[in-house]
């Protein structure tokens, strides 16, 4: 691949071994790898489900239904990233795993696209005033 994300890895890496080879701030190049990880993981899961998409035409509608637009690397990579912030982070190490774990293709089918479903309104009894 030759994307501007794979390009923003391989800069990454690029720099990580420089700050090593100067004996750099090892806390700033512990940072750095842990990013790293991160940026490689949603890569990784975003080129996954960008090639289950292209025999999936239902991933790709329902990609356009959650606002992300049409199949490309940008809307999927988006879509990836968007979704692997919102999981929860015990430590770093886990939070790449399940990166790596969700599934991606499975929460497009099976989410709501419209969003949380809003309770129904009118009809049953009066609002309560609790003042």
């Amino acid at each position: 691949m030759d994307d501007d994300y794979f390009r923003e890895i391989q800069e990454l890496q690029i720099q990580i071994a420089g700050l090593e080879e100067r004996d750099e701030d090892p806390e700033v190049i512990q940072d750095l790898k842990q990013q790293l990880q991160v940026l490689s993981a949603i890569y990784q899961e975003a080129i996954a489900l960008l090639d289950q998409g292209r025999t999936e035409p239902e991933l790709r509608r329902r990609l356009e239904l959650r606002g992300f637009g049409e199949w490309n690397l940008d809307n999927v990579y988006a879509y990836v990233y968007e979704t692997a912030i919102d999981l929860p982070a015990r430590n770093h190490a886990q939070f790449v795993r399940d990166i790596s774990g969700y599934g991606y293709a499975e929460a497009l089918r099976w989410a709501n696209p419209a969003g949380p479903l809003e309770p129904e309104t009118g009809g049953g009894s009066a609002p309560v005033d609790l003042n």
